[in-house]
């Protein structure tokens, strides 16, 4: 497999294991400070911004190892990992408290 191949394999992984991670993450900040209308809106509204960050995170990963992996596997691998802790980090930070509540 060429390095395009596998940046292609792993995006199709790590980009939905991303979003998952970070819908998991947010729905578990919102059920702790009791966020939201009910658990149905809650529900719909993770699906959309996990699916938002799933396809942020493939692109992210496709990206790294495709065309930094050519160069340095290591570094790309580890670039990844840490752009993805960002991407859920700024993820839930932004989405845990809508609209100005606190808890």
């Amino acid at each position: 497999m060429t390095r395009d191949q596998w940046g292609c394999a792993v995006a199709s992984v790590a980009g939905p294991a991303t979003g998952v991670l970070g819908s998991v993450l947010l729905a578990a900040a919102r059920r702790t400070c009791e966020v939201g209308v009910n658990g149905a809106a809650n529900g719909l509204a993770l699906i959309l911004y996990g699916a938002v960050l799933a396809g942020v995170a493939a692109v992210w990963w496709g990206l790294r190892i495709a065309y930094v992996g050519r160069w340095n596997l290591t570094v790309a691998l580890a670039g990844g990992a840490v752009g993805t802790a960002v991407m859920i980090w700024i993820f839930v930070a932004l989405l845990q408290v809508p609209h100005g509540y606190r808890c």
